[in-house]
């Protein structure tokens, strides 16, 4: 048989203008074709996720608060006690610290917010005619600049808002996501497992173990961020709200909450509502005290950005500051502030896959989704044995 000389089955003409590019035309055409077709499915993802937003976001948020309450749960379970009461526990305490916050806030703010709105706008009309005093402009000319540049806000407030991924816009949708939210949180914290192994089942049985070491990783990963992103905003809070109790700023204790919930998107968060510390401060102290105020909230962010986030974030998440400060930036320019929020825990969780992907952090010849519904027969036969039992000493008793 005569052996097959390369460019057997293809036309002189193609074969001859094949040798003729350079290798690296050549690789780079075969890398971009293939970088094409990622990138249209990449998008086709992404405009799916886009119609279905109203499912995705609260399914995020009820991940991340899985994060958070399954160590709860686990602590109960390590005990002896029932799955469900470590449920009902964890519940319960989030409900409450929910309640406390929103409690603070709402109480703080219902006698202050007046005030706050009637003592910005006489700090307005003084600036007004300051800055007529000292440069020659007039009141009626830095109003109308003023207010042109509120109408152009308005009416981008959307883009500037809510992004791709835009939160509620309606009374229903909020309502829809808060219960989706819930009701995704209790069956994750009842019954996560089954949930995740039913997943694997849709793909094929050699994949199961990768993929089940990978989403473990990515899990442990998540879980770790959302605990250390906990305790940097509480120090972001502590430490501007401090600051603002000790310079004499009025509503010192919803601002420290306010920075706390802020602090959940990283170095954005803390920046946003420190700002409005220090408008405060101006609107009821002046500008030195404000000015005093707006370095307590820089210092406080650079505490956070050159100590906490890499060392206690870097090492929890193992992502780069630079690579946090990326992905809150890209998150956010896609998706607003949905985006902002759940970047991180997606490049934290999608950072330990890929590591464990590549180190092969599984053992090979082993099917995780088998053995789990293997433990779980066994354990349903138990209970039934049980259950048979104890009705049969009810019948002897």
């Amino acid at each position: 048989m005569d052996e097959q000389k390369p460019g057997d089955g293809v036309p002189p003409a193609t074969a001859n203008a094949a040798q003729e590019l350079p290798l690296g035309v050549r690789v780079a055409a075969a890398w971009s074709w293939r970088l094409i077709l990622i990138g249209i499915a990449v998008a086709g993802v992404l405009w799916l996720i886009v119609q279905v937003r109203i499912i995705v976001i609260p399914l995020l948020v009820a991940i991340l608060l899985t994060a958070l309450l399954a160590p709860v749960v686990h602590w109960f379970e390590r005990r002896g006690a029932p799955r469900w009461l470590g449920v009902v526990t964890a519940l319960a305490l989030f409900a409450a610290a929910v309640w406390v916050l929103v409690t603070l806030i709402v109480t703080q703010l219902r006698n202050g917010f007046d005030d706050v709105a009637r003592r910005s706008e006489e700090v307005w009309w003084e600036l007004l005619k300051w800055a007529e005093a000292n440069f020659g402009f007039s009141a009626k000319e830095l109003g109308g600049f003023v207010d042109q540049l509120l109408t152009t806000v308005n009416n981008h407030q959307n883009e500037l808002w809510s992004g791709a991924l835009g939160v509620a816009t309606t009374a229903g949708q909020l309502v829809t996501g808060l219960l989706l939210t819930l009701f995704s949180l209790i069956f994750l914290l009842i019954d996560g497992r089954r949930i995740w192994n039913w997943v694997l089942g849709f793909l094929p049985a050699r994949a199961h173990a990768p993929l089940d070491a990978a989403g473990r990783a990515g899990w442990v990963s998540v879980g770790q961020y959302v605990r250390v992103q906990i305790f940097v905003a509480f120090v972001d809070a502590v430490g501007i709200g401090a600051g603002a109790a000790i310079l004499g700023v009025p509503l010192a204790i919803p601002i420290a909450i306010l920075v706390f919930l802020g602090s959940f998107i990283p170095f954005l968060g803390a920046i946003t509502t420190g700002a409005l510390a220090a408008f405060v401060a101006l609107v009821y102290n002046g500008p030195v005290n404000a000015l005093v105020m707006l370095g307590v909230v820089i210092l406080v962010n650079q505490i956070e950005g050159h100590v906490l986030q890499p060392l206690v974030m870097g090492s929890a998440v193992r992502v780069h500051p630079l690579g946090v400060v990326l992905a809150v930036s890209t998150g956010a320019l896609l998706a607003g502030i949905p985006g902002a929020l759940f970047a991180v825990p997606l490049a934290a969780s999608a950072n330990a896959i890929v590591n464990t992907l590549v180190k092969k952090e599984w053992e090979p010849g082993t099917d995780p989704v088998a053995d789990y519904h293997q433990r779980d027969q066994v354990h349903h036969r138990a209970r039934r044995r049980a259950r048979a039992l104890a009705r049969l000493r009810r019948k002897e008793g």
